[in-house]
Parts: C-alpha cells; structure tokens; sequence
C-alpha cells in the first residue's frame, strides 16, 4: 500500500512539475497512473517445459500451503534439470525428486525429498480431473504432502456403472454429479480424491502430459530415456494475459476454475 501511494505521489508531482505539458509528459503520466492502478492477476501459474512439449500451471488459491510452497522451489530453480522419474500410462506422470538430477540410467527413484512435509488440504471443489497438479506422499496417517515431488493426472475416462462400483468398493463416499460427468468426459483418477491434495491444474498444454505418458519406461516406471523438466514462474504480464483471455470464453467451467 505504501509503496502505491508513493507512486501516486511520483504521478501528481509529475503533473504539477509540467504546467504546460506536452504530448510526451501526457504519455508518461498515463502510463505511470496505470501501472499503480492496473489489477494483477488472481492466480499465480507455472510453464513446464520438456523435449516432449510444455504446459502452463494455474495454482489454486484454495491451497495456498501448497501454492506458496511450490513457488518457492521454482524461483530457486530446484526442479530444473529433475526428471519425471515415474510414468504410468492412463495414471499419472510423476516428478520432483531432487535425486533424480544426473541420476544413472536405471538407478529408481522417488525417495529424494526436502526434508519437510506440507499440510493436506482437501477441498471438496477440487479433483483428480484429468491435467490436474497433485502432491505425491508416503503413506503418513495426517496424508501429509511431500514439501517438492508432484505428478500431473493422465487418467482415463469412466463409465456410470465403474464409477457406482468405486464409490462403494474405494472411496466409501458419493462423486458429486457434476464431477461424474467430467470424469466420464474428460476422465481422470477418482480413488485418489480426498487421500492426496490436488492444488492447481492445466490450463495449456496437456497434450504434454499424453506424450509423456506414451514413453516406453522399466520395472520401475521410470522411462528408458530421460525426460528433463524445467519449471518456471509465468511473468505477472503474461499472467494477466492469459487470464484476459480465458475469461473472454464466457465457459462457464472457465469461470469456475477461476474462482478456485
């Protein structure tokens, strides 16, 4: 706040200062007005990028524990140069170990960590809808997340009759309806809902996700030839942009997914 106001205060004394302005001052303040008063962007996102593609990350808000976190690791570049070390077709596509940068061909992985752990947060909104972004963990009673490995859900789709058979069989709760029809849609991985927190999901590129999930892997699931990430923070500008634009979709499922 106090650094806006000394903005504002930098803009009307430029005013003041330039009586008889011509078109350049004109410029200028206008320009230095709107970048106290331009609105930034409602969530943060993540670009991936890998020699099978990219993908843009939008970051819940409704999990800021697991938002903040990740944001700190990717501004220190840590998975930068980290592999996807487990790949499971129509399941997910597995990264974030530190061990894995310059690991050995055939070496497993998936043990690497941080040495902390992130609270769960569960939220009733939030599924394991196919292109989300979800913490990987062990098996710890509180569900804990690992403080950096994540994986992105590939999945498959669902019939009516599976998904009635793994309310009763797995998840010992009802799907909401609407998200039984994305899951019989879109497809994705419903018995992990509620046991793994799921905090953002992909907003470009999922074809990313289908070509990695194709990779040929060993008895471990890792693949045979690496596949290298590097993440980086999308640039407020270009944040706001693509918001801008998905908004200008008027979908409905657009607006939602904003709100989260």
């Amino acid at each position: 706040m106090l650094y806006q106001f000394l903005k504002v205060e930098f803009c009307l004394n430029l005013a003041k200062n330039t009586h008889q302005m011509k078109p350049f001052f004109t410029f200028l303040l206008l320009l230095c007005l709107n970048s106290v008063f331009a609105s930034g962007p409602k969530h943060q996102y993540l670009k991936i990028t890998t020699a099978q593609g990219e993908c843009i990350i939008m970051l819940y808000n409704k999990t800021p524990q697991h938002r903040d976190n990740i944001v700190k690791l990717v501004k220190k570049g840590f998975y930068d140069g980290t592999l996807f070390h487990r790949v499971i077709n129509s399941f997910m596509i597995q990264g974030g170990d530190p061990d894995s940068k310059n690991a050995p061909a055939g070496k497993e992985l998936g043990n690497g960590d941080v040495g902390y752990t992130v609270p769960a947060e569960f939220r009733d909104s939030l599924f394991h809808k196919k292109g989300v972004l979800a913490a990987a963990r062990d098996d710890n009673p509180l569900m804990a997340s690992s403080g950096c490995q994540f994986y992105l859900v590939h999945g498959k789709k669902f019939t009516d009759a599976q998904l009635d058979s793994m309310e009763v069989k797995r998840l010992k709760f009802k799907i909401p309806q609407w998200e039984r029809e994305i899951y019989k849609s879109e497809g994705g991985v419903p018995h992990l809902d509620k046991r793994y927190t799921v905090y953002g999901e992909v907003v470009s590129g999922l074809p990313m996700i289908d070509s990695i999930a194709a990779v040929k892997t060993d008895s471990n699931n890792r693949p045979l030839a690496d596949v290298k990430m590097t993440v980086t923070l999308l640039k407020k500008r270009k944040a706001r942009k693509l918001e801008k634009e998905m908004k200008k979709s008027g979908d409905d499922e657009v607006t939602f997914l904003l709100n989260q």
